[in-house]
C-alpha cells in the first residue's frame, strides 16, 4: 500500500475525540493543581495565578486539536519513515510554541523586573521546543498504538468471521450428505414394494414427497424445537410403518420440558434409520429428558446389539455435524441396551433461542 494512501483508520469515532479533549483537559488541570500547590511557584501570593493557569489550558488545547490529524498522519505514513516524521515533527513542534510564545504575554502580567526580550528565533535555534517535541512524539506512538490495534482487532474479527463462514459451509456439506442418503435408501424401500403393494407404494411416495418438501424448507435452519424435528420425524416413521406392514411399533417417552429445546434439523432420522437397519422390526424407543443444562435423546431398538451394528455413513453424519456445531458441549454414543440391543443418545446443551 502506498504510504500516503487513503486508510479506514484515518477517521476517528465520536467516541475517539470526546476522550481526546478530556485527555488534554485532564493534563491541563493535573498541571495547574501542580502549579498551584508548588511552593516555588505563586504559592499563597496574593497575586492571581489566572494567567498561567489558562496558558496551561489553552497549551492543552492547541494538543488536542493537533491530536487527531497527527493520528491520520499515523494511519497513512509507514512507521519506517523516521526522518519524514521527525521532520514534521520539528515543524508541528515550532508552530505550537511560536502561538504559545504569542499568547504568553496576553495573559501573563509583566514581572516587577523586566528580562531582556528573547527574540523567538534565538529561542528556536536553541531548540526551547524540546517539551513540545516531546508532547508530539508521544501523540505519534499512541497513534501507532492505535493503529496496530485497530488493525489486530479487525484481523481477529475477519478471522472470525472465517472461521464462522467455514464452520457453516461444512455444516451445509454435511447436510447435503444426508439427504441424498437418506433419499436412496427410502426410494430402495419404494421400490421393493411396488409388486406387492402398490397402494402402499403411493401412500409412501406421498409420504416422502412431505417430508422432502419439509426437509427443504427448513433447510435454512440449523436448529429447531425438538417438537418440529419429531414431527419431521412422523412423516418418516409413517413410511417405515408402510414397508414393514404391521411388524413396526414405536413407543415414546418425551420430556414436556424438552420440546422447545433447539436441536439441530434432521438430526434424529439417521439414529432412526440405523435402528431399523440392525434392528429390523420389533419396538422402537424414542426418549427425551432434560439433564440440568443438558438435553438428552435416545433412540433404542430391539435387535442384535452394537457389536452387530456397525456405524453407517448417518451416524458418521451426526457424530460430525454435533463436533462441527457444538464442538466439545455435545455428544454422541452407541452402546448396548440393558436387556438387549442397541442405543444410539445424543446429549446437547439446553438452549430454546439460538
Amino acid at each position: 500500500m502506498h504510504p500516503m494512501s487513503a486508510n479506514p483508520h484515518e477517521k476517528l469515532s465520536a467516541r475517539e475525540l470526546v476522550l481526546i479533549f478530556a485527555f488534554w483537559t485532564f493534563l491541563a488541570v493535573l498541571s495547574s493543581v501542580n502549579r498551584l500547590l508548588d511552593p516555588r511557584g505563586f504559592g499563597f501570593r496574593m497575586m492571581s495565578p489566572a494567567g498561567p493557569i489558562a496558558l496551561e489550558f489553552i497549551g492543552a488545547w492547541i494538543w488536542a486539536a493537533l491530536t487527531p490529524p497527527i493520528f491520520r498522519l499515523t494511519s497513512r505514513v509507514k512507521l519506517s519513515r523516521v526522518a519524514l516524521l521527525i521532520a514534521l515533527g520539528v515543524v508541528v513542534s515550532i508552530a505550537v510554541y511560536s502561538a504559545i510564545d504569542v499568547i504568553r504575554p496576553l495573559l501573563l502580567p509583566p514581572p516587577p523586573r523586566p528580562r531582556p526580550h528573547t527574540p523567538l528565533v534565538r529561542d528556536i535555534l536553541g531548540f526551547r521546543f524540546v517539551n513540545e517535541m516531546l508532547y508530539y512524539f508521544a501523540i505519534v506512538a499512541a497513534g501507532y498504538a492505535r493503529v496496530y490495534f485497530l488493525r489486530d482487532r479487525e484481523q481477529a474479527e475477519r478471522s472470525a468471521r472465517l472461521q464462522a463462514q467455514l464452520a457453516e459451509a461444512r455444516l451445509d456439506a454435511l447436510r447435503m450428505q444426508i439427504n441424498p442418503h437418506f433419499l436412496f435408501n427410502t426410494l430402495h424401500a419404494v421400490s421393493a414394494m411396488v409388486d406387492r403393494d402398490p397402494a402402499g407404494v403411493r401412500k409412501m411416495i406421498a409420504r416422502l414427497s412431505e417430508l422432502l418438501r419439509r426437509t427443504i424448507d427448513s433447510r435454512a435452519a440449523d436448529e429447531v424445537p425438538l417438537r418440529e424435528e419429531l414431527a419431521l420425524l412422523d412423516r418418516y416413521i409413517e413410511i417405515m410403518e408402510i414397508r414393514f406392514q404391521g411388524r413396526l411399533r414405536t413407543e415414546r417417552r418425551i420430556g414436556e420440558e424438552t420440546l422447545d429445546a433447539l436441536v439441530p434439523h434432521f438430526i434424529l432420522q439417521p439414529l432412526v434409520e440405523n435402528a431399523l437397519e440392525h434392528g429390523q422390526t420389533g419396538v422402537l424407543e424414542i426418549a427425551s429428558r432434560r439433564d440440568g443444562d443438558r438435553v438428552v435423546i435416545s433412540v433404542r431398538d430391539h435387535g442384535p446389539g452394537v457389536s452387530e451394528s456397525p456405524a453407517g455413513v448417518g451416524l458418521g453424519n451426526t457424530r460430525a455435524r454435533l463436533e462441527q456445531h457444538y464442538g466439545g458441549t455435545a455428544s454422541f454414543a452407541l452402546r448396548d441396551a440393558e436387556g438387549g440391543g442397541a442405543i444410539a443418545e445424543i446429549v446437547l446443551p439446553y438452549r430454546t433461542h439460538a
